[in-house]
């Protein structure tokens, strides 16, 4: 048998914990607060398309330290962590190490994270615990504690191998089959890949460009392109983007700019999620996203004026909220 546990109910965590349970997939959902999780485990997660509404339901707790150290967990566990990178602080690492502490060797960790950065740092506190990289398309919006809107289909991508080069064997490389085989079954178009850096890479400049300017804007995704000013800005924050990460390893992609244009164009009525960050007063990723830009750029020598500029305004303007 296989569980799979979803950290975090935000728009992701609960698409994939609604779709896996949807699915007949034995998993549970994580969540910060008592309320949420309470709510998920009474009323069930509702689940919004074309098609209508869905209410699937699945099991739930809040990770408070005495309900996470009393969890035991004996059969083989995925954790898929789908919180943003600026929730991965020291109470979030001492949750994912109560979870996997009760069976080592058993617990692998899916990372669904923006940006970069917290592949290393869950790598420094969990380095018993292989970790996985995954990268996705998908769409969602949550838009109540227990309710998400799928707005988009997409791909989902998962690293070939740990990332974290933690020893797997026979037993691992057969989890990570049954991992794929429940996430096909519940509907997600999910592949191994082996250049996981470089997709990594392809969606951190993607966002590296529409989320701060969105953000500051304040426009959903299809409009950032329709301002001739707009435009410019995008393409020149592209273009320092785009040098900084080819120089750290990125695959040339001739076609890089139109695919930016490509998803303001697809996800045209969606609303960043820094922008909806910035618009509830909330923290964002700006420091895993343009901030790791500007980091990249220190190491290699390069100057980054604009994702500087971009991470400085989105820090600021999020403390005035």
């Amino acid at each position: 048998m296989m569980r799979i546990e979803v950290v975090g109910a935000g728009a992701i965590g609960l698409l994939f914990a609604a779709r896996l349970a949807g699915a007949g997939v034995d998993v549970k959902v994580w969540t910060r607060t008592q309320r949420q999780s309470e709510l998920i485990r009474k009323q069930g997660i509702s689940l919004l398309n074309e098609a209508g509404e869905a209410v699937l339901h699945a099991d739930s707790d809040w990770l408070h330290p005495d309900r996470v150290m009393a969890h035991r967990q004996e059969e083989r566990t995925w954790i898929v962590l789908a919180v943003k990178q600026q929730a991965i602080d020291a109470e979030l690492i001492d949750s994912l190490r109560a979870l996997t502490a009760s069976n080592v060797g058993e617990s692998s960790i899916l990372c669904l994270q923006n940006g970069i950065g917290h592949l290393d740092k869950l790598a420094a506190e969990l380095p018993w615990v292989p970790l996985y990289a995954a990268v996705t398309t998908e769409g969602a919006k949550r838009e109540d504690e227990r309710s998400v809107r799928h707005i988009g289909t997409g791909m989902l991508w998962i690293s070939e191998k740990a990332q974290n080069l933690v020893a797997t064997g026979e037993k691992s490389d057969k989890a990570q089959k049954m991992l794929l085989k429940s996430l096909r079954k519940a509907g997600f178009e999910a592949s191994l890949s082996n250049e996981m850096e470089n997709r990594i890479f392809q969606k951190l400049l993607v966002n590296a460009v529409i989320n701060p300017l969105t953000a500051i804007f304040d426009v959903a995704n299809g409009e950032l392109p329709n301002d001739k000013n707009r435009l410019s800005l995008m393409e020149a924050l592209h273009s320092e983007t785009y040098g900084i990460l080819t120089e750290a390893g990125m695959k040339d992609h001739a076609d890089s700019w139109n695919n930016v244009l490509e998803v303001c164009r697809r996800t045209a009525a969606n609303v960043s999620s820094m922008l909806a960050d910035v618009r509830a007063g909330h923290p964002t990723e700006i420091d895993a996203i343009n901030g790791a830009v500007s980091k990249l750029a220190a190491k290699q020598g390069m100057a980054s004026p604009l994702n500087d500029a971009m991470t400085a305004i989105i820090t600021t303007y999020s403390r005035s909220k």
